[in-house]
């Protein structure tokens, strides 16, 4: 979940140059939006991408789902235009790709303040450069408006010159810097994509594998996507169900003078609490969520 307590299971790119596909991210069970002005963009519609995808976010009709514009980076022509409109507008985020340093979050943050976005407009950045990962920690804590990291997982294979194996391991080591940033100075951290998408049996492991390594969730490349991603970084029945007795357990232990308590054959203390409390409330974000509407639209 966000720092606001939004699930982020599930963040689908959409191309912002097709009316269409802005139209339709409206009844999707995504949990968030990614409209995009950058790759998925060709250079003669990058005004028209522009206009349609401000002009969307403007008129607030995605429901309760996390909506960020990726904007084009600082070595094009188009990041400075892309920025102040995406300000304007106010998301609930502007994404940066390819970010390296705390200077380059900076000059983001002046540009959206520059351009009048609201308080409550956050900032994710694109990890997906080797410089990216090792200065993860710096990019995370330079910004009271940074809010997520996002996987770039495809271009960073490419810097790296590793392969795209079934699991993942060239990945791990990046994946893990950035895991540890996002959560030292309280981000967010959404996996790269799956770009097979027949591939459903691979698509369902790294899914498993993103939420194990702690991600919150996983962006995404195509609405058919969406339904096994949102299940597999869900918390399960059972999971909420031993939660609940972790919580009831340890209140009962509190009450009589107790640190610790045997739940299920299993030591609890304060920790195991918490995360189960983590589990309680992203479900009940998520049935918040669902209530809208928006998770059987698709």
């Amino acid at each position: 979940m966000d720092s606001l307590g939004h699930p982020l299971r599930s963040v689908l790119y959409m191309p912002g140059s097709n009316a269409r596909a802005l139209e339709k991210a409206r009844t999707l069970a995504a949990d968030g939006l990614i409209l995009d002005l950058e790759d998925a963009v060709a250079p003669d519609a990058k005004a028209l991408a522009r206009d349609q995808v401000c002009a969307a976010v403007a008129a607030g009709a995605y429901g309760r789902r996390e909506v960020a514009i990726r904007v084009n980076g600082f070595d094009t022509a188009w990041a400075k235009d892309d920025i102040a409109a995406a300000a304007a507008a106010g998301p609930d985020a502007i994404v940066l790709p390819k970010v390296e340093s705390a200077a380059m979050v900076g000059e983001l943050e002046a540009l959206i303040e520059a351009g009048g976005a609201p308080a409550t407009t956050g900032m994710w950045f694109m990890i997906e450069t080797p410089f990216g990962v090792l200065r993860a920690a710096e990019i995370a804590a330079a910004s009271r408006r940074a809010t997520c990291f996002v996987m770039g997982t495809n271009d960073l294979a490419k810097d790296l010159q590793a392969a795209h194996t079934h699991a993942r391991e060239p990945m791990l080591t990046s994946l893990g810097l950035c895991i540890l940033a996002a959560r030292a100075h309280g981000l967010s951290i959404v996996d790269g994509v799956h770009n097979d998408l027949q591939d459903e049996d691979g698509f369902l492991a790294a899914c498993i594998q993103g939420r194990e390594l702690g991600m919150d969730g996983k962006t995404l490349i195509h609405p058919k996507q969406i339904a096994p991603c949102n299940e597999a970084f869900a918390p399960t029945a059972d999971e909420i169900e031993s939660a609940h007795r972790i919580v009831d357990a340890f209140s009962q232990a509190e009450a009589e003078g107790k640190g610790v308590v045997v739940v299920d054959g299993r030591l609890v203390e304060n920790l195991h609490v918490e995360n189960a409390r983590r589990l309680i409330a992203m479900k009940r974000a998520i049935e918040a969520l669902e209530g809208t509407g928006a998770s059987n639209d698709n």
